[in-house]
């Protein structure tokens, strides 16, 4: 093999992984995967997609090694290769933020309509749960929370939410999170929960980058 062959296997190959990543729809996917494995229904319900579409996605994903499948009786689960893929979609996002003024303003209208500007940080968080200031909440569904979860926080999935304001403090500041900066969940929450009277912010980061930045977190 010449220097030249080598070069552009090797590139062709770079270029493949990147052709993956390109679509809007198996970015969704792999964000949700990120959270944990799914199968292809839930992956259909959460990305809006039919059953046809979300398998041919995941298909395109599986064959440029970014996931992994495994059967459990007549269901396949899906899950992401490896931790380099989150570390990589986590550095596609940093990126697009720093490149693209209409992502970070897209964001900050979305956010502010729903009275959830202003995040709490992940150090601030870990100090307002050791001194017992804060609620926890996760508003993601609850495989997602079994899969591993912030310490301290309650399951709470958004859609059973309005079911649950009873059970929340009245007197304690309360801090919803989700999948990440571009997750809608906790957004939504923060809406609900402002309008009832709550004291509400967001933490924009998610279990992964918790974890990434060396917090413990918790698995059921």
């Amino acid at each position: 093999m010449t220097g030249r062959e080598f070069k552009d296997l090797t590139f062709q190959q770079f270029a493949n992984i990147a052709t993956a990543f390109a679509s809007p729809k198996r970015l969704e996917l792999i964000d949700i995967l990120s959270q944990g494995e799914r199968d292809v229904d839930t992956l259909s319900t959460e990305t809006n997609m039919n059953f046809a579409n979300t398998s041919r996605h995941l298909q395109i994903l599986r064959n440029s090694k970014i996931v992994t499948s495994r059967k459990e009786g007549v269901r396949v689960l899906y899950s992401l290769a490896n931790e380099e893929v989150v570390k990589c979609w986590k550095g596609l996002q940093t990126l697009a933020e720093k490149s693209a003024s209409e992502i970070r303003e897209t964001a900050r209208l979305f956010f502010e309509e729903r009275s959830a500007l202003v995040p709490i940080s992940s150090t601030e968080l870990l100090d307002k749960l050791n001194k017992d200031e804060v609620t926890l909440i996760d508003v993601r569904p609850k495989e997602e929370f079994s899969s591993g979860h912030l310490p301290n926080a309650v399951s709470i999935p958004l859609k059973e939410l309005k079911d649950k304001f009873s059970e929340l403090p009245s007197d304690k500041e309360i801090v919803a999170y989700c999948r990440g900066p571009y997750c809608v969940l906790a957004a939504e929450a923060a809406k609900l929960l402002t309008k009832k009277g709550f004291n509400v912010v967001i933490l924009k980061e998610d279990v992964n980058s918790w974890q990434f930045a060396g917090f413990p977190i918790e698995k059921e």
